[in-house]
């Protein structure tokens, strides 16, 4: 049975399942952030381009649970790439946040139009690690393209890289990439939210195959995917403001899918990503001021 705890490539303990408040209204964050925490999460994922680490800092506070016991992971957007600038990119989360170190900071994109921009933030992050600013550091989007030519620049070995991955879309080559270098795969979109709209797409919540199983368990489609991420070893960090979608996202540890089961769920991958491609994430097009504390 998949417990709620991965150990990290520098032995920090971080808890498997999150909450993502990624497109979370400001307005809604903090109650989203304290009704998962009273439910049981200790990991609670944002970033900076989210417009909401403040919100997240106050849902932590307002729950009453010590610091100590909540993993916080943000990421620095593309903007404040550089070496000063992601330092100083840290201290405007940390502020928004209200804390003194952050868990788990990311590198949100790879930004290979200023790659050498990417490398020296990356830089900066190893230094706040050094300096216990940071209790562990990592990336976010990064392709087999990117990796390479990021590898050889690094001194620290990120502990996770942060990708689109759902049953949909699985990127089992970076996947495996990943794991060559004990790089944890943490999912986003884990659920294929990103799937449900537009562009004809279909949605993995009306998957026969995943309701199928769903139905052998007496579970829901949410929580067959997300039962089975953990499964596989990876992290997941689904998102929703409602208690209710909080509290069923998190209730992952009565049941064991089969291996046949995990096998039909793999065989649903499409290889379609459903988010930007990571090259297309360039400051021209995405570039913005992350505002002061």
């Amino acid at each position: 049975m998949a417990t709620n705890s991965i150990k990290l490539n520098n032995g920090v303990d971080m808890p498997a399942l999150g909450l993502g408040v990624f497109q979370s209204a400001p307005d809604e964050t903090s109650a989203a952030v304290e009704a998962a925490i009273a439910t049981g999460y200790r990991h609670i994922d944002t970033a900076a381009a989210y417009g909401n680490e403040k919100e997240v800092g106050e849902g932590i506070r307002r729950s009453g649970v010590a610091r100590d016991e909540i993993f916080i992971e943000t990421k620095i957007w593309i903007s404040d790439y550089g070496y000063d600038e992601a330092l100083h990119g840290f201290e405007k989360s940390a502020g928004k946040l209200g804390v003194e170190q952050i868990d788990l900071l990311l590198l949100h994109q790879p930004l290979p139009t200023a790659f050498d921009r990417t490398l020296e933030a990356y830089r900066a992050l190893e230094m706040l690690l050094n300096d216990g600013r940071v209790r562990a550091i990592g990336i976010s989007n990064f392709m087999p393209e990117h990796m390479e030519r990021f590898l050889e620049a690094a001194k620290v070995m990120p502990a996770v890289n942060q990708i689109e991955v759902h049953p949909y879309f699985q990127q089992s080559e970076l996947q495996a990439l990943n794991a060559k270098h004990g790089i944890l795969t943490q999912a986003w979109s884990p659920i294929g939210g990103i799937t449900f709209y537009g562009d004809g797409k279909r949605s993995t919540l009306e998957d026969p195959v995943i309701l199928d199983i769903a139905g052998t368990h007496g579970k829901s489609a949410a929580q067959v995917m997300l039962r089975w991420h953990l499964q596989e070893g990876r992290s997941a960090i689904p998102k929703s403001t409602k208690a209710t979608r909080i509290a069923e996202n998190f209730d992952l540890f009565d049941f064991q899918l089969l291996d046949e089961q995990m096998a039909a769920i793999r065989a649903l991958d499409t290889g379609k990503r459903s988010g930007p491609e990571p090259e297309s994430i360039t400051l021209e097009n995405y570039g913005m001021a992350i505002p002061e504390t």
